[in-house]
């Protein structure tokens, strides 16, 4: 079924979306949980990024949620300030038109990103920040993940079945393989879960989550090793001159 055709843009007002009463109580038990540690990780993140590169603790990017709906997201800041993403965009667009795996580009040796980044980026960390977008009824714990708008206009039209369901921290895919997937499974499983959701899907993939960032962080690991001893594998991004900001950041 055609959710968005091409022709026709993206609703900009974010409204309401639907919750099922079990998932948003899912959702309301974790942030509740998980806030003590928001908290405490924004603090250090707050002296890391202060030493290591000055500008903002946190910012905003728009995403693509539930039925189009366009909304903010938050997350800690890994990269530089005005760090050009037109590299990233390119790389999408390849791994689109191929079966190659969903390898980021931090695995290859971004320059985009502040010291140490990448361990923040490959645990999850950097996303902490969404819980704000969870309980404001954007996102939820579990759900396919809120794609940039350039990116959702690439769907095909069977693919944007994704969007009916609200965008999440974790979901299916990511506890699937992830970067071991393709683009084309990735949408699967995130229409699987669609399709199929339940509290039992939820906090299984929930409990499955902390493994699944341990294998992305060897993955990631093994990845910038291969990279440092084949620099020719590298992705090494100059920073943009222009005022982009860190509004940019993937």
């Amino acid at each position: 079924m055609e959710y968005f055709p091409k022709d026709t843009p993206f609703n900009n007002n974010q409204a309401g979306a639907k919750i099922l009463p079990w998932k948003r109580a899912i959702d309301l038990i974790g942030c509740l949980i998980a806030l003590p540690f928001l908290i405490l990780c924004t603090l250090l993140m707050a002296i890391i990024t202060s030493l290591l590169s000055p500008g903002p603790v946190l910012f905003r990017q728009e995403r693509v949620g539930f039925q189009g709906r366009r909304f903010k997201i938050y997350k800690f800041r890994s990269m530089h300030v005005n760090a050009d993403t037109r590299g990233h965009q390119n790389y999408f667009k390849e791994l689109v038109g191929t079966n190659a795996p969903m390898v980021k580009l931090d695995t290859k040796g971004d320059s985009r990103l502040i010291p140490g980044a990448w361990l923040l980026r490959a645990t999850g960390l950097d996303e902490l920040p969404q819980i704000i977008n969870v309980l404001r009824g954007e996102m939820s714990l579990v759900g396919p993940r809120p794609c940039l708008p350039s990116e959702a206009e690439l769907y095909q039209p069977w693919q944007r079945e994704r969007f009916t369901t609200l965008p999440g921290l974790t979901g299916l895919w990511q506890v699937s393989g992830k970067n071991r997937t393709t683009f084309d499974e990735m949408i699967r499983l995130d229409i699987r879960y669609a399709q199929t959701s339940s509290w039992w899907l939820d906090l299984k993939i929930i409990f499955l989550t902390v493994p699944a960032l341990i294998v992305q962080v060897y993955d990631t690991k093994i990845g910038r090793r291969s990279a440092a001893v084949s620099p020719h594998t590298a992705a090494p991004f100059a920073m943009a001159s222009g005022p982009r900001g860190p509004m940019n950041e993937r």
